[in-house]
């Protein structure tokens, strides 16, 4: 099994850490600074070998060029936005293969929030490291896909086991449920959701990972059934 440590930064971006425990490889996932990330590894006494990176956002790889000079770490990045990705080295697409030691995880093209995001799959670990393309009742903004392109990529979600964790990159849960009651006031599942994120984060308590059963249950971009449908939501969404 994975060892995934989940690392708060900026106002509301997440850091992951993914430790393979039998070959000591670690890799982070959407480094946007570096001080934390060499702060838990020292914690954790690993060594980071890898950076998987889901888009070109300064948020996501910020640190690439300092880790990479301090660890000599190998990074991974979508090949739509290679040239934006800083120090990558392997530019992987639909379909293509990562390893963590003898831990795979495949490779999802998910446009949309930008022209080339991707996503990380680890089926075995039923972790899915999605970036700012799925929220916790929510999705990205679409600052250069379409409406049809994001309704696709998450679609490929959807196809997913239930019980897959979804790792994404902010926690934006309690202003995402506002915007969902707005659109399903009357969504049972979506009001006990509701007053489970109110609690937690009335605590300093993380919403994310969330289970793609409760996003099927509860997010208004998993619950439409076309692109236009979509669009429309994502459209209220914007000016919520």
């Amino acid at each position: 099994m994975l060892e995934i440590v989940q690392i708060p930064v900026l106002s509301d971006n997440y850091i992951y850490l993914i430790h393979e425990p039998l070959s000591g490889e670690t890799a982070v996932v959407d480094a946007a600074v570096p001080e934390p990330v060499f702060a838990e590894l020292d914690k954790r006494g690993w060594t980071l070998t890898k950076i998987f990176n889901t888009h070109h956002h300064p948020d996501h790889v910020g640190a690439n060029l300092v880790l990479k000079e301090k660890t000599g770490c190998h990074i991974t990045g979508p090949k739509a936005e290679q040239q934006r990705i800083p120090g990558i080295d392997r530019a992987v697409e639909e379909g293509d293969i990562v390893t963590l030691g003898d831990v795979e995880a495949k490779v999802f093209d998910v446009p949309g929030h930008t022209s080339g995001h991707n996503a990380y799959w680890f089926a075995e670990d039923k972790a899915l490291f999605c970036g700012d393309t799925l929220f916790a009742m929510g999705c990205g903004r679409l600052f250069e896909g379409t409406p049809e392109q994001m309704f696709n990529s998450l679609n490929k979600f959807k196809s997913l086991p239930d019980e897959t964790r979804i790792f994404c990159a902010h926690e934006y849960t309690q202003a995402n449920g506002r915007f969902a009651l707005s659109v399903e006031p009357d969504n049972k599942a979506l009001v006990h959701r509701m007053k489970d994120v109110d609690g937690k984060r009335s605590k300093g308590i993380p919403t994310v990972p969330s289970l793609l059963s409760e996003e099927k249950a509860t997010n208004p971009f998993l619950r439409v059934e076309n692109a236009e449908r979509f669009g429309e939501v994502r459209r209220l969404k914007d000016n919520f």
